[in-house]
């Protein structure tokens, strides 16, 4: 199935970048002050890596505050990379993500690159494509509401007796409560 949309044609030119040899503090930095989740990986325009904010956090988790002065972006940035042509159709970019689970690609002519799509950017040009996406897209509150389905968990939206938030709401004790404040009894 061809959309008749390149990936050239909305990719983003503008993409944030840094060299690999960038330590991840300043990546962090960096993410926070441009308001983007990865950033590129590249040297003399050459794709070397893409790390994201799922990266970092990873290395805080696991290293010492001062072996994090010391972890360059190259050292945690995944080892595969995953690419496509600015002339692939959006719709081969979707099958891409979905197959590798990514929900980004550097998009690259010659091992240079000169773009980056991400699922946001297909899903605000081609919305009808958000039943491909869902499958890419970790809906967290959905995934929750079915364990709670399955498990018999009985709800509905209303408004919380304790705190007034207007929420899925509880019985408990002959009140309707939403989560937080069920949670917290």
């Amino acid at each position: 199935m061809k959309i008749g949309i390149k990936v050239g044609d909305i990719m983003t030119r503008n993409f944030i970048s840094v060299k690999p040899s960038t330590p991840i503090l300043e990546c962090a930095k960096k993410m926070v002050k441009k308001r983007v989740g990865s950033l590129i990986l590249k040297e003399s325009d050459k794709l070397k890596g893409i790390i994201t904010e799922g990266d970092i956090i990873w290395a805080m988790t696991k290293k010492s505050k001062k072996e994090l002065s010391m972890i360059k972006a190259e050292d945690i940035a995944p080892k595969k990379l995953v690419t496509i042509r600015p002339s692939a159709d959006l719709y081969q970019a979707l099958q891409l993500m979905k197959r590798t689970k990514y929900r980004w690609l550097p998009v690259t002519v010659k091992g240079n690159v000169i773009g980056f799509l991400t699922l946001k950017d297909i899903l605000r040009i081609e919305p009808s494509l958000f039943e491909s996406a869902s499958e890419i897209m970790q809906i967290r509150e959905e995934s929750e509401k079915l364990k709670r389905v399955k498990a018999g968990e009985t709800f509905k939206e209303g408004i919380c007796e304790e705190c007034g938030n207007f929420d899925i709401i509880y019985k408990v004790d002959n009140r309707m409560l939403c989560e937080s404040c069920r949670d917290a009894m």
